[in-house]
């Protein structure tokens, strides 16, 4: 009889032992992330709730915020004068420089992977680059690029070509930064790399048996096996070019002959016509050049709003929320 009511009692503490073990384990847990969810917290959603409620207000960080409603969003879809243009300019960024730095990046992985010879030598050369500051690198290419005194304009001379303005030339604005975008895609480049080589050779060597050409091989071996690596590509990319900043902001400072950003900003920026005006560079402007941090709110929540989507889409387009192994 004791037996029996003994075992019951330790039967009846078991499921308390359990309850007292899980929550144990789920405030040591909450512990450990409590250092990285207050940094989101605070650094993430704070400021995203106020750059909501800001956009909703006239505000110049000096005065109180004064609520106006949508006054901020309907000036901004219909009477800003430059938004629209910074828009373009920006999704050109995304459509164009984008995929060709992110081919680029995956053409000079490839070559490099199959480098039999100097392979170490080659691998820093084409990384080196993206170690360059950013600044630093496009004062250098708008130097390199000079219309009159540049290098390259002076090559192209000396083969009969007529070089282009360049970085002072509306047409070839943008895509001068895209060869800079070439230039120092050795990042991405790297990771590609990494991918590359990591590809089993044992599935190349059956594909070669079955009779498969190259191209056969890149497109149902490489591709679905580097897949993860280009949806991490694509939406740093992505991510990167909506914030276009630095670079068009220098490349228009430099190349319209101020060499500090910040002088004369409202003069030269975009420079030139207005073709490197990007979207994060008006929001700058709108924000600490007139200190209308209401409207700049308002642009920050939809550049926030458009960026989400953007990156829904590719992450669907890859089946990133599909189960491995799903069908």
């Amino acid at each position: 009889m004791t037996s029996t009511v003994e075992r019951a009692g330790r039967v009846a503490a078991r499921p308390a032992r359990s309850s007292r073990y899980r929550r144990r384990r789920n405030l040591v847990t909450l512990a450990l992330l409590a250092p990285t969810l207050l940094g989101l917290a605070i650094f993430f959603v704070y400021p995203l709730i106020a750059s909501v409620y800001y956009s909703f207000t006239r505000y110049d960080l000096v005065s109180a915020p004064q609520w106006i409603g949508l006054r901020n969003y309907e000036y901004l879809f219909t009477q800003d004068p430059n938004v629209w243009k910074a828009t373009l300019n920006t999704l050109w960024f995304v459509v164009i420089w984008v995929p060709v730095k992110t081919v680029f990046a995956l053409l000079i992985a490839g070559l490099l992977a199959r480098a039999k010879r100097a392979s170490g030598f080659w691998r820093t050369v084409f990384y080196l680059p993206a170690l360059v500051p950013p600044v630093a690198s496009v004062v250098a290419f708008v130097f390199l690029f000079n219309p009159g005194t540049g290098p390259v304009n002076q090559v192209l001379a000396w083969f009969g070509i007529k070089g282009p303005l360049w970085f002072n030339d509306p047409a070839w604005s943008k895509p001068s930064l895209v060869l800079l975008g070439i230039w120092v895609m050795g990042d991405v480049m790297i990771i590609f790399l990494a991918a590359l080589l990591d590809v089993p050779k044992d599935q190349y060597e059956a594909a070669s048996l079955d009779g498969a050409n190259g191209a056969q091989k890149v497109r149902f071996i490489t591709m679905p096996s580097i897949a993860p690596v280009l949806m991490f590509a694509a939406v740093t990319g992505v991510i990167a070019a909506i914030q276009y900043f630095t670079e068009a902001a220098v490349a228009s400072s430099v190349a319209s002959g101020k060499a500090v950003v910040g002088e004369g900003i409202s003069n030269n920026l975009g420079y030139p016509d207005g073709s490197l005006l990007t979207y994060t560079q008006w929001l700058y402007v709108r924000g600490f050049g007139t200190y209308q941090l209401g409207y700049a709110s308002a642009l920050a929540v939809l550049l926030f709003v458009v960026a989400a989507v953007l990156l829904i889409l590719i992450l669907r387009r890859f089946k990133a929320f599909t189960p491995e192994g799903a069908q």
